[in-house]
């Protein structure tokens, strides 16, 4: 991998972003990949607008969203990114601990890339975790970077 990688992670549990951090930051050894961390929708929403205070943050080349979140919820905020013709093409995983069908279908019907659901045992977690930039950065051809 060439290119240097921003992935922006959505998420309010603090146990769960340390856990992400941790798998993704394993990846990134090998990788020239940042971690940019929100913990709620408008944060969110504001970071890929660059709006006050994230000014100077990247265009993220992924994203990692939670759709339970304070202020906007993770379908709130998949629904601003696939409606905006700027960032549509960003993919989107929902990383979740929800498994209900009606979360899933209500997903991928707003243009979701992909649907990951947290396993609760911690190592369940952690290879679930570091399997995801195997895929998106390694396997997977990300589209060109934007600003």
């Amino acid at each position: 991998m060439s290119q240097a990688v921003d992935v922006l992670l959505v998420e309010d549990n603090d146990d769960h972003i340390f856990l992400t951090k941790k798998a993704l930051e394993r990846f990134s050894d090998a990788a020239n990949l940042t971690v940019h961390v929100v913990k709620d929708g408008v944060q969110a929403i504001d970071f890929i607008n660059k709006k006050t205070p994230h000014e100077g943050a990247p265009t993220p080349d992924l994203i990692l969203l939670d759709i339970k979140l304070p202020n906007k919820n993770g379908f709130e905020v998949l629904a601003g990114i696939k409606g905006d013709e700027r960032h549509r093409r960003i993919p989107v995983v929902m990383l979740t601990s929800s498994d209900a069908d009606v979360d899933i279908e209500q997903s991928y019907g707003l243009g979701s890339n992909s649907y990951i659901t947290k396993p609760i045992k911690t190592d369940e977690l952690f290879k679930k975790l570091r399997d995801i930039p195997h895929y998106w950065i390694e396997i997977n051809t990300l589209p060109p970077k934007s600003e």
